[in-house]
């Protein structure tokens, strides 16, 4: 015999489930032996500890530092780090000249360069570019180290330079200087604080290239966007190689079309356009045209995470000024393994109370309830593993008393859905048929409710603190979790429970006994009393049937009330 529609569709979802549990589990396994991925999620600086970068800013002539720029710069290094894939950190201001910043676990190295590298980003044309060492080869075919300059050696232009590319800047000391600065000496690091308005010896971040470079003529500032993306033909299609594209405001377009008319009319090194980030020449591109729509690619050989990690540089590298790294410690959690087992304890003592609860009021089908917990917390803790590996997600104390809240809207929708079907049985329907339209009304009061779950949590999300966000993220995500469990899950199980001979008789420890839920609803405000009940069970029945009436059942049956009670008072006074 072939089964009915309701049960193919009920083994359908189950599949569906189970792919998608299988996927889960076959990602994270793969990541654990192939990759860096963890069983156990990362967890946050409140539960593991971490290290502390306290950054000092370096300014000019005295200046002072005004707190509109010190909440600039810390936004800016926020977005940093989470571009990084970094997340439950915490950068704040000490007093008003300090910025602490608190990453979780055991930041990889790159992420600390790049914090380190918190300042100002600019753009300058290159005049001269060389090996970074300060040897020079003589007359003889030997190579010695470049002397220091002479002293009396000219330092002012003979010239007044009349743009950043003009060889005028290079005086003869400039040029010693030049000649005698290697990459790996002490200059070599003390870059960062360059005035922007005159020449700049550096070195590019790798310490391959040196470079003397014109005065800066883009401020980082006019950087509107940058992404990195593979690169396309005019056709559309790809070519392989990634580029880093960058998007300027309209202050930014106009010089960057003017260095560009300029630079594309020279050759060698002047032709170059130096991206400088704290001192450091990050990417040194040259010019092969005229740009005039403020949006340039940098082109070369990128790999995927170098693009990234340029771009990430470049969208959020412009900071108000520099920093100097006051000190790097490792600090201990603030709250501790002992915290994070009290979460879990109250999580479990939350479960093991829903479970008494669902069993108390449904008896059998309360055991649907605890297993689509199980299967919910499972999807839950694969996803945020696999969230904390793929995306470097950590799951702080926050995050926890949001897993913990779930539990409780977990259930909700079970019982709502009980609810429904109980209601249907009310009405004389069988228990198939209880389960299907138990199923459409209860859909809707089910995606009300998620849906409302989910729009605070995103509210909570974009406008709460970085230490409430864990808790709004995993609310999110559970309540996701919670939709696909129920429509994948606890309504496929009840339309196979409904085929079978035990739930479907109406078993009284099935929870779902017609006689035991007392009145059969038969519409109109009218009830019927369930056949063969003792007087008292009947009673309490009605009672039962009477108090789930809707409003407008009640009224209805008032109006029958006082229409039949008019009628008796009517025909007492004819006879």
């Amino acid at each position: 015999m072939a089964k009915s529609t309701p049960v193919k569709k009920a083994w359908r979802s189950l599949s569906w489930l189970g792919v998608i549990v299988v996927v889960l589990l076959g990602t994270l396994t793969a990541g654990v032996i192939w990759s860096n991925a963890t069983w156990l999620p990362k967890l946050a600086l409140d539960l593991q500890g971490g290290t502390q970068i306290i950054l000092a800013p370096q300014v000019q002539n005295g200046q002072a530092i005004e707190q509109q720029q010190l909440d600039q710069a810390v936004s800016i290094i926020r977005q940093r780090i989470d571009a990084a894939g970094v997340s439950e950190s915490e950068i704040s201001t000490e007093g008003s000249k300090n910025i602490v910043v608190s990453i979780p676990g055991t930041p990889d190295q790159q992420t600390l360069d790049r914090i380190k590298a918190s300042a100002k980003l600019d753009f300058r044309p290159v005049l001269i570019s060389g090996g970074p060492t300060n040897e020079v080869v003589g007359a003889d075919g030997k190579t010695t180290p470049a002397p220091s300059p002479a002293p009396g050696l000219q330092s002012t232009p003979s010239t007044k330079p009349t743009n950043g590319s003009d060889l005028a800047w290079v005086t003869p000391e400039l040029q010693a200087q030049f000649n005698a600065f290697s990459c790996d000496s002490d200059a070599a690091k003390n870059t960062g604080t360059a005035p922007t308005d005159e020449p700049l010896i550096t070195c590019d971040d790798g310490g391959t290239v040196k470079y003397l470079l014109g005065p800066v003529e883009v401020r980082g500032q006019d950087i509107k966007d940058a992404n990195s993306g593979l690169m396309q033909s005019s056709s559309g299609v790809s070519n392989g190689q990634w580029a880093v594209n960058i998007i300027f405001n309209d202050a930014g377009t106009k010089a960057f079309a003017d260095v560009t008319t300029r630079l594309n009319g020279l050759t060698g090194a002047q032709n170059q356009f130096a991206i400088v980030l704290d001192g450091k020449v990050i990417s040194a591109p040259t010019t092969n045209a005229v740009i005039t729509d403020g949006r340039p690619q940098i082109s070369g050989n990128f790999t995927q995470d170098s693009a990234k990690t340029l771009a990430d540089q470049l969208k959020f590298g412009a900071l108000p000024f520099s920093f100097k790294v006051q000190s790097q410690d490792t600090i201990s959690a603030t709250l501790g393994s002992s915290q994070l087992l009290a979460g879990l304890i109250a999580g479990l003592i939350g479960l093991i109370l829903v479970a008494i609860y669902t069993l108390f009021q449904y008896r059998l089908l309360g055991f649907v309830t605890i297993i689509s917990l199980v299967v919910a917390a499972l999807l839950t803790y694969l996803t945020i593993s696999l969230l904390s590996w793929h995306y470097g997600y950590r799951l702080s104390l926050a995050g926890v008393a949001g897993l913990i809240v779930a539990i409780g809207f977990t259930a909700d929708s079970f019982i709502v859905y009980f609810e429904r079907i109980r209601d249907e049985l009310r009405d004389g329907r069988g228990l198939e048929s209880a389960v299907e339209a138990g199923w459409k009304r209860a859909q809707r009061t089910i995606y009300a409710s998620k849906a409302t779950n989910l729009l605070a949590a995103v509210v909570l999300y974009v406008l709460a603190a970085a230490n409430v966000r864990g808790f709004a993220f995993t609310l999110g995500l559970t309540t996701i979790i919670d939709v696909l469990v129920v429509l994948l899950f606890t309504h496929p199980v009840l339309q196979l429970l409904a085929k079978t001979r035990y739930f479907n008789s109406g078993s009284p420890w099935s929870g779902l006994d017609p006689q035991a839920l007392g009145a059969v609803y038969r519409g109109a405000a009218q009830f019927r009393k369930p056949v063969a009940v003792a007087p008292g069970k009947a009673a309490s029945a009605s009672k039962e049937a009477a108090r789930r009436q809707t409003i407008a059942e009640r009224k209805a049956a008032e109006l029958a009330s006082a229409s039949a009670s008019s009628d008796s008072k009517s025909g007492g006074k004819d006879s």
